[in-house]
């Protein structure tokens, strides 16, 4: 058996027998296998502290090993391992929280493709192309070739080019010393550049590979014409469950924040830059997230306006009839009876609120609060940085005065 067929064959949910009440976007892939044979995960993603740690030994430990070591045998850099913000929040939080994120996503999008068939969405005719998304899913999920791209993708890209060139710092540190030539890496630099932000940058780089499985799958979902009405009580023509997903990705953003906050806190203490100088970076940050974990709850938007737009026609047709027909009985007909008792009335009032219902349906399953409370997230980790320029006595009366 070949190592390919090995890493398909302990997949719990096969391509072949995608079981839509178990729909996962993080559960497969070779690293997932080699986790799983490893005992720092099981079947459902258990043992999350355990693959913490394990990360946080290969990539944070030597790094502090190899730097005291280098500082034992040189004079201190101009940014010691110590006191650098960035490596301590990118290994001890910001991949804690990327590893952490994997079972909330789990357990959040695990439901969502049985929804569409519990709640009869899906019409017979279409079930076979809603299948046929759900092993797409699944085989991108599941494929080697595709971590070995992200690998490749790190080291000659994320590396070389990206790290080296724009995150590196421009005084003498713990692992690298510039030079006219470029960065000179210590023995803590080459496991840095080499093995630590390699495996940070594939955690990454993994991570919106599986959101674009995500959105991948909800597109083609969109795409098939669903049995929607906009009488549903939800507001959403009965996709309000979609409108609970982006929760699943608040680690995610909130490793992000950290990730932004530990890179701008080195500029503030070691190259003289301000807070308010990061506004607009975090600003775009922050705006970039938000529109990468709502964009995928817009693709309905358009069978739920047609939604919405049929049901007022058809039941503002059916009012209007039921109107003229209590406006003829009990108005027009100068009837001696009294409507006291009847169900007209009641009825006139329920069809008014028909139509009510309908008329509120919104064409995007994501509310106000969410947008608030994922903006939340990811500055959360950035707030401490509003230290650096207003004192934290002073933060604080502030704080007193807004809630007293």
């Amino acid at each position: 058996m070949d190592i390919a067929h090995a890493f398909h064959a302990r997949t719990p949910d096969t391509p072949e027998s995608a079981d839509p009440r178990q729909f996962s976007i993080v559960l497969g892939g070779p690293l997932y296998q080699l986790l799983r044979r490893a005992h720092v995960s099981g079947d459902a993603l258990e043992m999350v502290r355990r693959r913490i740690l394990a990360i946080a030994l290969l990539a944070w430990l030597p790094l502090a090993l190899l730097a005291l070591l280098g500082r034992v045998q040189g004079p201190p850099p101009a940014v010691m391992f110590l006191k650098d913000i960035e490596v301590h929040v990118r290994f001890l939080i910001a991949v804690p929280l990327l590893v952490a994120a994997e079972i909330l996503v789990h357990t959040r999008l695990r439901n969502v493709a049985g929804e569409f068939l519990a709640r009869g969405l899906v019409p017979d005719e279409s079930l076979e192309r809603f299948h046929e998304c759900l092993r797409s899913a699944f085989r991108l999920r599941n494929s080697m070739l595709a971590e070995i791209a992200m690998i490749a993708l790190v080291y000659a890209v994320g590396i070389h080019f990206l790290w080296q060139r724009f995150a590196v710092l421009d005084v003498p540190t713990w692992y690298a010393v510039p030079t006219p030539d470029g960065a000179s890496f210590t023995a803590a630099g080459y496991w840095y550049a080499y093995v630590s932000v390699p495996l940070f940058q594939f955690l990454l780089v993994r991570w919106y590979y599986r959101i674009a499985i995500w959105i991948r799958f909800l597109w083609q979902v969109s795409r098939i014409r669903l049995r929607i009405t906009a009488m549903h009580g939800d507001g959403y023509a009965g996709l309000g469950f979609l409108s609970g997903t982006v929760y699943a990705f608040v680690p995610l953003l909130m490793a992000h924040g950290a990730i932004v906050a530990g890179n701008i806190a080195n500029r503030i203490f070691y190259q003289g830059a301000r807070l308010p100088d990061a506004y607009v970076e975090i600003g775009i940050v922050a705006a970039y997230l938000l529109v990468l974990v709502a964009t995928p709850l817009t693709f309905f938007a358009l069978q739920i306006s047609e939604a919405k737009r049929r049901d007022a026609r058809l039941y503002g047709r059916l009012a209007q009839r039921y109107a003229r027909d209590f406006e003829a009985r009990w108005i027009e007909a100068d009837s001696a009876s009294s409507p006291l008792g009847s169900g007209d009335i009641q009825s006139l009032a329920d069809m008014s609120n028909s139509l009510a219902t309908v008329r509120a349906t919104r064409s995007v399953p994501l509310t106000r609060d969410a947008i608030v409370k994922l903006g939340a997230a990811t500055l959360a980790p950035i707030a401490p940085l509003a230290l650096t320029i207003i004192p934290a006595k002073e933060l604080a009366a502030q704080l007193i005065k807004l809630l007293l």
